[in-house]
């Protein structure tokens, strides 16, 4: 599986770990994801994502109604 947001897409990111001596190297920062349940009310039923802990708090925020249906108008398959 993808290590990616199920709901925004956001995946990792690549750089360039520097050292003192500013040696270049690549690295990866990985997402912070999280596997959750949420209750939809609306349908009566619990899904599982994998999210970000960035997209939890907007979850928290904006409900997840809401944010499934921004998902879907941007054209996220959920």
């Amino acid at each position: 599986m993808a290590r990616k947001d199920q709901l925004t897409g956001r995946g990792p990111m690549a750089g360039n770990s520097v050292s003192h001596a500013h040696n270049k190297t690549r690295r990866r920062w990985g997402v912070n994801l999280q596997t959750k349940r949420f209750y939809l009310p609306e349908q009566q039923r619990w899904i599982k994502l994998r999210v970000s802990a960035k997209t939890l708090k907007t979850i928290n925020r904006n409900g997840i109604e809401a944010v499934l249906r921004e998902a879907r108008r941007q054209g996220m398959r959920v």
